[in-house]
């Protein structure tokens, strides 16, 4: 627990208070919502709310047919499949170069440096639905609309930003002068490249690798755009499932989304901690 400095008076431990309960209020009202979902999809009954054996926690009024139904649809393992598989050649693609970008922004002789980053970033302060129509419109040009192909170039453009900046942040602490001394004992540049910056930017090159994953793993609006028939992601199947047919399984996918996330938050802030013990930040935490 934090120890408040002995010279707070009353009105400075109210709003410290004051501040912290706001805080954990906000919190609360931005997680309640999600919590409800895990419950619900162990529904026995195909309602979006609780029925009175749930309330009662009668056990028969709970059940994993919605989870089941997950893996023996073949609708939702059609989704799966795709999403797994747009989703991770689009971070390869992203993170490769997203980190070459970064490197070479982080570069004081990059001319028109911030020119250049607006223009990269700028699928993260766009609208998401015009860069889709965007995209859908320049797509069709090359006969890439409703093509995996056509998805993963889309996917790894919006992840790309998402690179660039923890690379960029993890390149802010860097000293290049350990960079240069390897070029001055001989090494060559790809050399002191690999053996030097990367294991320092690594935990950052990690990190956008997730964020660009998430991000293409929970895309919808370019998929609705874009994908054909055969390229049904998940978070379109659950788009459709509200639609078409509500049950609860959109509520298990929803369930296990949540603990995929929950796992890479942990997994980034491991690595958080990690890049500032590399950087020698660790005392400052």
């Amino acid at each position: 627990m934090t120890q408040l400095p002995s010279y707070y008076k009353f009105w400075h431990k109210l709003g410290h208070y004051s501040l912290k309960f706001g805080a954990w209020s906000v919190l609360f009202f931005l997680i309640l919502p999600i919590l409800v979902i895990i419950p619900l999809s162990f529904n026995a009954e195909p309602f979006f709310s609780f029925t009175r054996g749930m309330v009662t926690l009668d056990p028969d009024s709970y059940s994993l047919r919605w989870y089941n139904n997950i893996v023996t649809n073949d609708n939702w393992l059609l989704a799966v499949k795709n999403s797994f598989i747009i989703g991770i050649f689009s971070t390869i693609i992203a993170t490769i170069l997203g980190t070459l970008a970064a490197v070479g922004l982080s570069s004081q002789y990059m001319p028109f440096k911030r020119v250049i980053m607006l223009i990269i970033l700028s699928p993260m302060i766009v609208p998401l639905i015009i860069v889709a129509a965007g995209m859908f419109f320049f797509y069709t040009k090359f006969n890439l609309a409703g093509s995996f192909a056509g998805l993963v170039i889309a996917h790894s453009a919006l992840g790309i930003p998402f690179v660039i900046i923890t690379i960029t942040a993890t390149l802010s602490g860097f000293d290049r002068t350990l960079y240069f001394a390897g070029l001055s004992s001989g090494a060559s540049p790809v050399r002191s490249f690999v053996d030097i910056v990367v294991p320092i930017i690594r935990p950052g090159v990690i990190s956008g690798a997730m964020f660009a994953f998430i991000t293409s793993f929970d895309e919808v609006v370019v998929v609705l755009f874009l994908a054909g028939p055969g390229q049904r992601t998940i978070p379109r199947q659950m788009f459709s499932g509200l639609r078409e047919q509500i049950n609860p399984t959109i509520l298990a996918v929803a369930t296990l989304l949540i603990a995929i996330s929950v796992i890479f938050l942990v997994t980034l802030e491991v690595l958080r901690q990690r890049s500032n013990r590399l950087r020698g930040l660790e005392g400052h935490n």
